[in-house]
């Protein structure tokens, strides 16, 4: 079985709050609805951290705690140790380090799948540059929310997005849905959504990124958002645009975003389950996923 291979550090660092998505085709024009899926998981919560209390005035400084290494991503973990992660399912898996300039983690790249709410990227792009609101573009990503998704689909194009964005970015595996109504429906790969933050990060404007770290934790639709990236960060900077759909015949789960001290890596994992996979399950097996990524 094929090995992915070096190891990468990761910076430890403040946790944050997380994103997702969901995929509806409804609009302006009123276009068949697409994949609508709600299904309540357990809330995360946060507790403060507690501060060291202060010396008196008669001890003598206390000598400063010895920085924590950095904790590992395992960048050699074999590709069918993923696949077991997801039973019955399909993973993809994508990373890279932009301080090296290079993809460390690698499996299933090319694989496409339906992207959900990933597809949102390339509407805030299309919308952002045409001049669109952008408080409202922020909503659409941090809540997916579908209704904006689903009106900004039908004012800026539809799948000329897609088709356009793809194009211009150079994304080899992305496909306007076969359904123009269906923004949801749109395929892609692992390898274009790592691309696509790559754009974001480099050329997109601040409002997109924002609007990624301040991801809600549950949806405009009352989903929990916090699969995958957000919940196994273990303390490191995030920054997440989420997606599933349900069941055409499949369910998809997928994760994707930055992760680490100055947005380091990209992270994209892209999965699919059987329709007898509940949400609930299917959330835990992509954040495992994630885990043995992340260590």
């Amino acid at each position: 079985m094929r090995k992915l291979s070096s190891i990468f550090l990761v910076g430890l660092c403040v946790g944050a709050i997380g994103a997702v998505a969901v995929t509806i085709g409804h609009g302006a024009a009123e276009p068949p609805k697409a994949i609508a899926v709600t299904e309540a998981v357990t809330t995360m919560s946060e507790s403060p951290e507690a501060s060291s209390p202060a010396p008196t005035p008669t001890s003598s400084p206390a000598p400063k705690p010895s920085p924590k290494p950095e904790s590992k991503v395992d960048a050699k973990i074999d590709a069918a140790e993923l696949d077991r992660l997801v039973p019955g399912g399909d993973v993809s898996v994508v990373v890279f380090d932009r301080q090296a300039g290079a993809t460390i983690v690698s499996v299933h790249a090319d694989r496409a799948y339906t992207s959900a709410s990933l597809v949102k990227l390339l509407i805030a792009l299309a919308v952002l540059e045409q001049g669109g609101p952008v408080a409202q573009v922020q909503k659409m990503l941090s809540h997916s929310d579908d209704d904006l998704a689903s009106r900004f689909w039908s004012a800026y194009g539809g799948p000329a997005i897609v088709t356009g964005w793809a194009k211009r970015i150079g994304l080899t595996g992305t496909r306007a849905p076969a359904d123009p109504g269906r923004w949801g429906d749109t395929r892609i790969t692992a390898k274009d959504v790592v691309r696509i933050y790559q754009y974001v990060v480099a050329h997109a404007p601040g409002a997109i990124l924002a609007a990624l770290r301040a991801a809600s934790e549950r949806g405009s639709d009352g989903f929990r958002q916090y699969f995958g990236i957000p919940d196994a960060a273990g303390g490191r900077p995030w920054a997440v645009k989420q997606g599933w759909s349900c069941c055409r015949p499949t369910r998809m789960l997928h994760t994707s975003g930055l992760v680490g001290e100055d947005d380091r890596y990209i992270v994209a994992v892209l999965s699919e389950h059987p329709a007898s996979v509940d949400y609930a399950t299917a959330s835990k097996r992509v954040t495992a996923v994630v885990k043995a990524l992340l260590g």
